[in-house]
């Protein structure tokens, strides 16, 4: 049995920064991964939702993993998406990233042919044994139109090798009878997705959190974490307040890619990395940009001392 480590806090998927198509911003790579480190993560997601991966060519998503292990250094714990509807390119990409010096992997369901149940648990079952690190499942129905059902994970507690759950589904319900799971695995982590709900799920007993705003402000994620751990309600409210503030970037633009175009505007006008995004989506327009800004710098002016020195690159229209 492979000797497993137990995630937890703020980890946050990180986007993938780009200069063109195909082409990774290597040096904004850099300053994202040590921004969230400096802020306080206990480890970095990539290849995640937030990080495009399903519109990133294989040979990019194998650089990303790499580059990021290597600017990470072993400070923090590195989990990698895997998710393909190839069963052989997840086992290559999971290989890949354990050569590179990932610490795990993270597994949805299968996109576009939505799998049954039965499917799915049997789908797990093959290919568990064939990935060289320790595994967390992902829920995101939203998104691959399939859900990890509770019976179905109960079932595929019996493999050692599965760590926990991320939990994207915003489904409150599901979320406190996936914490349950912990009665049949004490050493899981169970992780929420969407940071709306962070403070809630931390009080039902969640591990952390895994939240794309977190890119822009890591240490207000992880001090709200850690507000609920030590009790803190007053302050754990406060601070969920200015994370629902900030979700207003979300809602820019009218398309389902406002979530992504808003991360990265954001991220780009704090100065660290380009705003450059995978086909078939484009940046925002000025106009748009500017909003974002205008929300950035509302947030950060609600609380001094948290923004590790980043300032929104835009005047006040």
């Amino acid at each position: 049995m492979m000797a497993q480590q137990k995630f937890s806090g703020l980890i946050p998927p990180m986007v993938t920064p780009m200069t063109v198509r195909d082409r990774l911003d290597t040096e904004g790579l850099g300053r994202l991964v040590d921004h969230l480190i400096e802020g306080g993560v206990g480890g970095v997601f990539v290849l995640g939702t937030t990080g495009e991966a399903p519109s990133l060519s294989h040979r990019m998503q194998q650089e990303v993993v790499s580059r990021t292990v290597e600017k990470v250094a072993a400070r923090v714990p590195v989990l990698v998406g895997i998710t393909d509807p190839s069963f052989v390119e997840t086992v290559r990409l999971a290989e890949h990233a354990a050569a590179s010096g990932a610490s795990g992997l993270v597994l949805s369901t299968p996109y576009y042919f939505p799998a049954g149940q039965t499917e799915l648990k049997n789908y797990v079952d093959q290919l568990v044994p064939e990935l060289p690190l320790p595994v967390m499942l992902y829920n995101i129905p939203s998104l691959t139109k399939v859900w990890f059902e509770i019976p179905t994970l109960e079932a595929l507690s019996d493999h050692s090798q599965i760590v926990g759950l991320k939990d994207s589904s915003g489904d409150m319900d599901y979320f406190q009878r996936a914490v349950g799971l912990k009665r049949l695995r004490s050493d899981w982590s169970i992780m929420i997705g969407p940071e709306a709900l962070l403070a809630r799920a931390m009080e039902l007993g969640a591990d952390g959190g895994v939240a794309g705003g977190a890119n822009l402000y890591p240490n207000l994620f992880v001090s709200l974490i850690e507000s609920v751990v030590r009790g803190d309600t007053a302050g754990s409210r406060l601070l969920q307040r200015q994370i629902e503030s900030l979700q207003r970037i979300y809602d820019i633009g009218k398309y389902a890619s406002r979530h992504i175009k808003g991360t990265k505007c954001g991220v780009s006008l704090l100065g660290i990395c380009d705003d450059f995004l995978a086909d078939p989506f484009h940046r925002f327009r000025p106009e748009d940009r500017q909003r974002v800004a205008k929300v950035l710098r509302e947030v950060e002016s609600a609380r001094d001392g948290w923004r590790l020195g980043y300032s929104v690159g835009l005047e006040p229209s």
